[in-house]
């Protein structure tokens, strides 16, 4: 069965419907003239701004008149993400979504990428909202932002004096059953080591080092989970193989998205002749090593090397400065809150290692819900990469949302959930970066809130929705929308 035949169907049929539009950060275009369509041909107020942000308005139903002006907002992007041993063009082809079970429960994920359920469920839904003729709403607006994954870009160029609902409730969370109030700021790092190339000394064996098989994941929801992280494991492998048997690197590519934990690395290196048995030997160590340490939690995690063709290798020292810079750079949680049990307070997630013949890029994205401690981590990290003589860019910064306990929406929603399911739903903060704290910093005094249904491993090809979630996510916004405060 189609998935665009799940229940609720009003919401299945408009996620189906995004799944077969490719649209990865940045170049979300192709969705973003399908949601411009979607709008006028439901003949409602739909405008496009330079960004590409789509506002969509509905007036409110008979009755409802004297209500407060409620926006729905998602993103339209997604991480594009695939296994190595899935082809996809994500310019051009479709996600492969089907439905299958787990332990009884029903989910949905894709064929070897990534979903898009983040944020394509909270898009749907508002779309499923717009064109429904059997709901009581007051005023109505969806939001649809652009890049939401790779800098918020949408929400940060939103325009002042376009939006004029008094409520913004985001679909982004992940969670059914969960209100989030409040969210981490980010800062993106990028640090570069110059090197030149030289053709191979004669008497060097090439290989190629392969980590792979790692979860990866969300690095703000899931970054406290002990994942592993492949360019750490790999600079483990690289430290002994430069540092105490003369090899030479030649290449280095790990990760590819800077809020995604990485899977995957590989790198080329050229080792002596006569060191090829001690290669082998800190290969097998560092792989049982690791497997040691996170093999609970990544059983799947692979470390193996395969002979390569000779290739040019990096000069003098450049290399083995990296390495350590990657060894001694922080990564995972640097603290947790002291306020707020469970939650994530300071985080660094080592994103992205890349040679390209002429520098060896290394990118991080910082989050935290104290700007000090985020700025503190950042100059941790910036001592760190100076020293081993990187230069250092630190751009992208935003502050994290701060929650308001006396929302009236956040009042209304608890009344409503409870009334519902018969118990409260849980209030918290999430260690992610949402667009409300941007979008407030621009429309101050919005009332915000953060739901939606239950996802798990967004960001990665393991990405999937719970099915049953969905349903009740959707009845809960409904509710809620027939509840909204009055103005």
């Amino acid at each position: 069965m189609s998935i665009a035949k799940l229940q609720p169907e009003r919401v299945w049929k408009n996620f189906y419907a995004l799944t077969q539009i490719p649209r990865p950060s940045k170049k979300e275009h192709k969705a973003v003239e399908f949601a411009e369509k979607f709008g006028r041909d439901l003949g409602l107020e739909t405008y496009r701004d330079k960004l590409g942000n789509i506002i969509i308005r509905k007036p409110a139903t008979k009755g409802m008149e004297d209500r407060k002006g409620i926006i729905l907002q998602g993103h339209l992007d997604m991480v594009p993400q695939n296994n190595a041993d899935t082809p996809h063009d994500w310019e051009k082809d479709p996600v492969e979504a089907y439905e299958y079970e787990i332990d009884g429960e029903k989910w949905v994920k894709a064929r070897g990428t990534t979903l898009g359920a983040d944020d394509g469920m909270g898009v749907a839904t508002a779309m499923a909202i717009l064109e429904a003729k059997d709901l009581k709403h007051g005023p109505i607006e969806a939001l649809f932002t652009i890049d939401e994954e790779t800098g918020m870009t949408g929400a940060f160029g939103l325009e002042p004096g376009k939006l004029k609902g008094d409520i913004l409730l985001n679909l982004d969370s992940e969670t059914e059953g969960e209100i989030y109030v409040g969210c981490a700021g980010g800062l993106d790092a990028h640090f570069s080591f110059p090197y030149r190339t030289e053709p191979a000394p004669k008497g060097l064996k090439f290989f190629k080092i392969n980590v792979k098989g790692l979860r990866g994941g969300h690095s703000g929801m899931e970054i406290n989970e002990g994942r592993g992280n492949a360019n750490k494991a790999m600079a483990r492998v690289l430290l002994p193989v430069l540092r105490d048997i003369d090899g030479r690197l030649a290449s280095i590519a790990g990760g590819n998205l800077r809020n995604a934990i990485p899977r995957e690395c590989v790198a080329v290196v050229a080792v002596p002749e006569d060191k090829v048995d001690d290669f082998n030997e800190i290969l097998s160590f560092t792989f049982d090593a690791v497997k040691n340490e996170i093999g609970s939690v990544d059983a799947a995690v692979q470390m193996f090397a395969e002979p390569h063709a000779p290739v040019r290798v990096m000069r003098g020292g450049v290399a083995l400065r990296m390495v350590k810079a990657v060894m001694a750079c922080p990564n995972n949680v640097a603290r947790m809150s002291a306020d707020v049990p469970g939650l994530v307070e300071t985080s660094n997630n080592l994103a992205m290692v890349r040679s390209n013949g002429r520098t060896i890029d290394i990118d991080c994205l910082l989050r935290s819900s104290v700007d000090s401690a985020k700025n503190y981590l950042a100059e941790s990290m910036r001592s760190v990469m100076e020293l081993a003589g990187a230069s250092v860019k630190m751009s992208g910064g935003y502050s994290g949302w701060q929650p308001d306990m006396k929302s009236p929406i956040l009042a209304t929603m608890k009344k409503v959930y409870k009334d519902m399911y018969g118990k409260e739903p849980k209030v918290m903060a999430i260690h992610a970066g949402l667009e409300c704290g941007i979008i407030g910093a621009t429309y101050k005094g919005l009332d915000m809130v953060s739901i939606g249904p239950t996802l798990c491993s967004p960001h990665s090809p393991d990405e999937r929705v719970n099915v049953a979630s969905v349903g009740k996510f959707w009845d809960f916004v409904v509710k809620v929308l027939e509840n909204a405060p009055k103005k």
